[in-house]
């Protein structure tokens, strides 16, 4: 049996540690159990599973993973966090402790030899680095097959676009790259401590079988150039990347793209097509 936290023991935690949530860090940590539950069962993860979690804070969705039988990796960047997490899992469910694993690290630089081949990313992460981690962990961990993370609602709307979206872009394609991404669910401010001053969403995805093949770096340089500047056509927009206008003119009808398209009128599937071109 794993208890969950509230908001009274997250408060008394954070007075106990001394910790004052910070911007910097991203910190608003979430106190409500009921919302705990429904990320957990949303994720879909159970006995078997080794879940990476980024950024667990005090403890309030570690608890809720451990709860479901998975073993939980958890990243987390504050030395205070880090040494007291163990302690709070132990005082709450002594028989989860021994599935439960703290790397005191920065998400962005773990590596995948530091970790146990997680299956599964679950996190509430902290808003300004929602993305770059999402991404450099799917490039990094081989072994993540899905994910569900709690973003702020306007980064997970443009994870979750598609092509023709007004907010469709680079973190769109660089995810769909990986697999199919969706959001699931909005979160209140109000189940957070402090409570932030932007709404939140969770977004799933899964790493796809149907990810296109080629040079995945070489694709993300295309994707940059692409977006860096929405307003101009794809010939114009991707001159430095292919050398010339007129270059770039070449590739895109090599690989059956008007070169007056746009890039936010293409798939991943369409990106790939040019980036194999070059």
């Amino acid at each position: 049996m794993v208890e969950l936290l509230g908001p009274a023991e997250i408060r008394a935690l954070a007075a106990e540690l001394d910790v004052r949530p910070t911007k910097k860090l991203g910190q608003n940590f979430v106190h409500d159990p009921n919302t705990v539950r429904r990320i957990v069962e949303l994720a879909g993860v159970g006995a078997g599973d080794v879940v990476l979690e980024v950024g667990p804070g005090l403890g309030s969705l570690t608890l809720g993973l451990l709860a479901t039988g998975a073993d939980v990796v958890a990243v987390e960047i504050d030395p205070k966090l880090a040494e007291r997490l163990p302690k709070t899992v132990g005082e709450r469910g002594a028989e989860a402790a021994e599935r439960l694993t703290v790397l005191e690290a920065d998400a962005m630089r773990v590596t995948n030899d530091q970790l146990p081949q997680p299956t599964a990313l679950v996190a509430n992460l902290p808003y300004n680095v929602a993305v770059p981690v999402v991404l450099h962990l799917l490039a990094e961990v081989p072994s993540l097959k899905s994910g569900l993370v709690m973003v702020q609602t306007e980064v997970a709307d443009r994870m979750a676009a598609g092509p023709g979206s007004r907010i469709y872009g680079v973190p769109s394609v660089k995810l769909a790259w990986y697999g199919p991404a969706r959001k699931v669910a909005a979160v209140p401010r109000s189940v957070f401590w402090p409570v932030p001053n932007v709404d939140s969403a969770l977004v799933a995805f899964e790493r796809g079988a149907t990810s296109p093949e080629g040079d995945r770096e070489r694709l993300f340089g295309l994707v940059d150039a692409a977006f860096s500047q929405r307003r101009k056509t794809l010939r114009a927009a991707l001159a430095g990347w292919a050398g010339s206008a007129e270059r770039a003119g070449e590739l895109l009808t090599a690989a059956g793209i008007d070169p007056k398209t746009r890039g936010e009128q293409l798939g991943v599937h369409d990106f790939a097509r040019i980036a194999a071109a070059r």
